[in-house]
């Protein structure tokens, strides 16, 4: 690809329509979930927020629908999973493996971005990262070659993605085996704002999810209000 492929995204402007494909955000009550829930629904996207309780995923989505003008639909994770092409995995590390049990029937054929980091409180600081070497890779050895797992949006600042008015001043890295699924989440990411990068394979994704707790390392350090990472240097025309 060209330079001119890679500029930085700008907002967008023109409005909201259904045509993108329809989005479940597992576990997608919490922070991150909620700020990537209000970004796809603003870029055109059909978002369902997915919970283990029906009443709360229906009481986010209805409070979001109010903010946003745009209706955001609220059901259970495997309900949520099932009426998707996409599913977005926000859930915390401690609930990886239960949420993937209870989807795993509704994702067969579909993209699943996990988003999940290996935080083990109360040492969040410390970088721990699970036997399989990433929870990605261990969602992708769990689900099998019927679901392309794809790694991504662990170093975004829920924070700021939650603030639409604050830009979105943090590149993402892409991680998965199937190469048209990462750039389908490539893709989405570039639709809300972020700049992101093809980083190989499923293994690679350890990188990404051990960058998050040097990440809260810096925030607390420095004091800095969610630090992101930014890929330096500009693409040229041949690359694998």
């Amino acid at each position: 690809k060209s330079s001119a492929s890679w500029s930085r995204p700008t907002r967008r402007t023109e409005p909201v329509s259904f045509t993108n494909p329809a989005i479940a955000i597992v576990g997608g009550t919490g922070d991150l979930g909620t700020g990537l829930a209000r970004r796809f629904s603003r870029a055109g996207y059909r978002v369902t927020i997915g919970s283990r309780d029906t009443d709360r995923a229906q009481s986010r989505a209805t409070a979001l629908t109010r903010d946003l003008g745009v209706e955001v639909h609220g059901a259970v994770n495997a309900e949520a999973t099932a009426g998707a092409d996409i599913v977005i995995m926000t859930v915390p590390f401690k609930s990886h493996e239960r949420t993937l049990e209870s989807i795993q029937a509704a994702l067969e054929g579909k993209i699943l971005v996990d988003a999940t980091v290996p935080l083990v409180p109360p040492k969040v600081m410390r970088v721990q990262l699970p036997p399989n070497g990433s929870a990605a890779k261990r969602a992708q050895e769990f689900l099998g070659k019927d679901v392309r797992v794809v790694s991504a949006f662990q170093n975004v600042s829920a924070i700021h993605i939650q603030d639409e008015e604050h830009a979105l001043e943090c590149d993402v890295l892409v991680c998965g085996n199937d190469n048209e699924a990462r750039q389908t989440v490539i893709d989405l990411a570039n639709a809300i704002g972020l700049t992101a990068w093809h980083a190989g394979p499923i293994d690679n994704s350890a990188a990404a999810e051990a960058l998050t707790s040097i990440l809260i390392f810096l925030n607390r350090r420095y004091r800095l209000q969610g630090a992101g990472i930014r890929i330096t240097g500009e693409p040229g025309t041949s690359g694998p």
